[in-house]
C-alpha cells in the first residue's frame, strides 16, 4: 500500500508527493495560512494589541529559536570544513557527515514552517538553478539516511590529492559514485520510491562534484529562504 496522511486542514488522507508534505493540496495549505491569519486577527481584537504581541512572539519564540540555532550550527559546521585537517581523517569525515545533517535539518524546518518563502525563493531562480538546487537536496536527503547507518563515510566521500602529493582541501574531496540502495522489504512503496528518487539526485547533482561546491550551494538557496521569509514578515508588519 502506498504511505498516506492525514492533511493538517481537512484530514482528509492523501498520499505526499513530498518527504514534508502537510497538507492535501494547495487550496488546504492557502487556507490553513488565511484560517491561521484570522484566528490571529481575532486574537488580537480580544486581548489587546499589546497581549496580542505577546502571544505572537511567544507562540513563534520556539519556532524562531529552533530556526535560528539551526541556521548558526549549520552555518558553524559547514565552515568548519576549510579549518579541519585533511589528514586527519576521522576527523574530516565527521564533519562532513555534521554538515550533510544540518543542511537537511535545516532545509527540512524551513519546508514545513515556510512553505510558500520556501516555494517562492525556488520558483524565483533560473529553471537550470532550480533543477540544480533541488536535485542537491534530494542527493543530500540520500546521504542523510545512508551514511553511517548502510554506508560508511569513506564509501560516500574519496579524498583527493593536491599538486604536490600531499592531502587536498576537504572541500575538494569528491563525492563517489554509488549503486542504487537495497530495498528493504518491510519499507512501504512510496517510501523505495522517495528512496530511489534521492539516489537518482545524489548520482546526478553530488556524484564526481567537489563536497565544498555541494555546501556551499545548499547553503547560499537556504540563506536566500530565511532572507525572503524575514522579508515577507517584515511587510506583514508594516502592513
Amino acid at each position: 500500500m502506498a504511505e498516506t496522511r492525514r492533511c493538517e486542514r481537512c484530514a482528509k488522507e492523501f498520499e505526499p508527493k513530498r518527504e514534508h508534505a502537510r497538507f492535501c493540496s494547495a487550496r488546504c495549505r492557502v487556507a490553513w495560512n488565511r484560517e491561521s491569519w484570522n484566528r490571529a486577527n481575532k486574537d488580537q481584537q480580544k486581548w489587546g494589541s499589546e497581549n496580542w504581541e505577546h502571544g505572537q512572539r511567544a507562540g513563534r519564540g520556539a519556532e524562531s529559536s529552533a530556526l535560528s540555532w539551526s541556521i548558526t550550527a549549520m552555518r558553524d559546521t559547514t565552515d568548519r570544513l576549510g579549518r579541519v585537517r585533511a589528514s586527519d581523517r576521522a576527523q574530516a569525515f565527521a564533519v562532513i557527515g555534521e554538515a550533510v545533517w544540518w543542511v537537511t535539518i535545516v532545509d527540512a524546518t524551513l519546508v514545513r514552517y515556510y512553505p510558500d518563502e520556501y516555494d517562492a525563493a525556488l520558483a524565483g531562480l533560473p529553471a537550470w538553478q532550480r533543477k540544480v538546487t533541488d536535485g542537491t537536496f534530494g542527493g543530500l536527503r540520500f546521504v542523510r539516511n545512508r551514511m553511517g547507518y548502510y554506508a560508511d563515510h569513506a564509501d560516500f566521500i574519496l579524498p583527493r590529492v593536491d599538486e604536490a602529493g600531499g592531502d587536498a582541501p576537504i572541500t575538494e574531496w569528491i563525492w563517489r559514485s554509488l549503486p542504487p540502495p537495497d530495498m528493504p522489504d518491510t519499507q512501504p512503496p512510496k517510501g523505495q520510491e522517495w528512496e530511489i528518487s534521492r539516489h537518482q539526485a545524489y548520482q546526478e547533482f553530488l556524484a564526481g562534484h567537489p563536497v565544498g561546491v555541494t555546501f556551499d550551494r545548499s547553503a547560499a538557496f537556504l540563506d536566500l529562504v530565511v532572507r525572503t521569509a524575514r522579508e515577507a514578515a517584515a511587510v506583514a508588519a508594516d502592513g
